[in-house]
Formats: C-alpha cells, sequence, structure tokens
C-alpha cells in the first residue's frame, strides 16, 4: 500500500502519470478507508488509466469490467460451464454411479461446486488470495442500465457475492475498487455514498504539455506547445465530442510519426482525423480555420480562437 499522499503523486509520476494533489489524495484516502474511488469526467481524460497505472506501480493484476448496455449480472459475475456439467453427468451415468442421473443428491452437488463456475470480472476480484489486492476497474459504470448499478450495490458495500447453490463468498482480500463514469446519465445516490468521488477534468495547457512530454518523448517541444495550444482552443468549440487527452497523445505520436516539426494548414488537415471523430466537428472547425484565416489575414493555425 502506498503509505501517503506524497507516495502517490510521485509513484504516479514516475509511472507517467501527471496526477494533481487533490487525485493523489482521493486515491490514497480510497485505499487506506477501503472504499471504492468513482472517477467521473469526460471521455480521453485518463480515468482508465488511472486504474492501469495504480496496478502497475502496486505491481498486482488489474481486472476491468468494461459495462455496456444489456449488461447482466452472469457476466459480470459467473456462469456455471454447462459442458463440463453435462459431461460430468454423462461419465456418471456411463459409470453406473446414479440412476436417475439429475435427481441424485450426490451429482447435483459436484456439478455445483467451484469447480464447475466460470469466474467473471467481479467474482475473481472477489476470490483473489494474492498478499497484494488486485485492482478491480468498472468501467464506464454510466453505459449499463440501473438495474446492474443497483446489482453492485452488495458488491461495493460487502465485498462479497451470493451464489445461491453455493452461498456467499466473502473477500479474503477487499481488491481496491476504480469505478469510472462519463457522465452520460446520472448515477444513483446508494452508489455514490459508497464511494470517494473525484472528477478528472480536461488538462490546463501546462498538465497537457508535461503529460505530451512525457508519454511522446520523441515529439520536439516546440511542437508540442502548437499542438497542445491548438487543442485548448478546439475544446471551446460547441463540438459534438470535444478531444481528450488520449486524442493529444495520438496526434503527437501521428506528427512524429510523419517527421513533422510544426503545425500548418496542411498538417492539420491530413491529421484531423486523429482528434475528431465526427464529420460535422470537422466542418465545423474547417469552417472556423477558413474564417479565423481570412480575419486575420492567413494567422497560424495555433491562434485560432
Amino acid at each position: 500500500m502506498l503509505k501517503s499522499i506524497d507516495e502517490v503523486q510521485n509513484a504516479m509520476e514516475e509511472a507517467k502519470y501527471i496526477c494533481e494533489r487533490s487525485l493523489a489524495t482521493s486515491i490514497y484516502l480510497a485505499q487506506a478507508l477501503g472504499k471504492p474511488l468513482l472517477l467521473e469526467g469526460e471521455a480521453g481524460v485518463g480515468k482508465t488509466e488511472v486504474a492501469k497505472v495504480i496496478a502497475e506501480i502496486l505491481q498486482t493484476k488489474l481486472i476491468r469490467l468494461q459495462c455496456y448496455d444489456g449488461l447482466d449480472s452472469s457476466h459480470a459475475l459467473y456462469e456455471w460451464n454447462y459442458p463440463k456439467q453435462i459431461l460430468a453427468i454423462k461419465i456418471a451415468q456411463a459409470q453406473g454411479e446414479i440412476g436417475c442421473a439429475v435427481k441424485d443428491d450426490g451429482i447435483e452437488k459436484t456439478i455445483f461446486s467451484e469447480k464447475f463456475l466460470l469466474t467473471r470480472p467481479l467474482l475473481e476480484a472477489i476470490t483473489s488470495d494474492s498478499d497484494v489486492p488486485v485492482v478491480l476497474l468498472i468501467d464506464e459504470i454510466d453505459r449499463s442500465d440501473e438495474e446492474f448499478e443497483a446489482f453492485l450495490l452488495e458488491v461495493l458495500s460487502d465485498f462479497q457475492i451470493t451464489i445461491p447453490e453455493i452461498g456467499t463468498i466473502k473477500a479474503k482480500v477487499i481488491p481496491y475498487v476504480i469505478v469510472t463514469s462519463n457522465g452520460t446519465r446520472e448515477l444513483h445516490d446508494a452508489l455514490k455514498r459508497r464511494c470517494l468521488y473525484h472528477w478528472i477534468d480536461y488538462p490546463s495547457f501546462e498538465k497537457e504539455l508535461s503529460i505530451m512530454l512525457k508519454k511522446v518523448p520523441e515529439v520536439q517541444r516546440s511542437l508540442a506547445q502548437q499542438v497542445c495550444a491548438l487543442m485548448q482552443k478546439i475544446r471551446t468549440m460547441d463540438l459534438l465530442k470535444a478531444p481528450g487527452i488520449a486524442e493529444t497523445l495520438d496526434w503527437a505520436q501521428a506528427l512524429v510519426a510523419l517527421n513533422k516539426e510544426s503545425l500548418d494548414e496542411e498538417t492539420i488537415e491530413q491529421t484531423l482525423g486523429c482528434i475528431m471523430k465526427y464529420r460535422e466537428d470537422m466542418d465545423k472547425f474547417r469552417q472556423l480555420f477558413k474564417a479565423t484565416s481570412e480575419t486575420c489575414g492567413g494567422c497560424s493555425p495555433v491562434n485560432i480562437g
């Protein structure tokens, strides 16, 4: 366990994650109090990366539950290995150990035992007996429905799972839990009460520049400054999807791959797909770029505003 806020912040930065004091405090308290940490913010601001970096720092396993519309408890918890169960019944029948296979208590207890379980992320995290707690990432919880969110309450409250055929399985070692949300819908208060909360915003120019220089060390500083300045201004536009830090890093890596040393109109046009994912946003950017260039007589791309 990381023993102080300073240790959290230093370890995160050594792992190339620029971590503000407030986020480091939330991470430390979540570990110290044994509570899940709910990270909310726009897509691409580094929420998922927090869980990955913590697992890397602690040298423990990262178990990820990717949420989606229609996700149910069986896909998150466990499923019975039906082919293996059927095979066990047939073997027992062939050996003459049972008459009415399905009704025999012995075989029923056998096929509904832990060795016939297919563990999914939540059960895998609960049953982990590693000396170092695993990191359980429940990613994009807002994409699941409210029924699944309610189901999570037992898991996050008591860190236990009830399997009717076996009983209640309680965690031997409580995992570190990171829950992320892009804010596409409001989460229930009952879930929020069980978590510590931290909002991750789009980075400032200085933070974004520091992140880029750490993550993409091949990029020239002058080009990195141009990219970050333009990204800051793009995020002020009324877009369907404002680009996050993930898109900034993709763009920087693309520019390095193209051996670019500075931004110009042609370069931006050729690589616009690295930072914008909707045609409407691309068209809006091109119109603004054209209007700005005409107004100021051919301004530098980073002067768009």
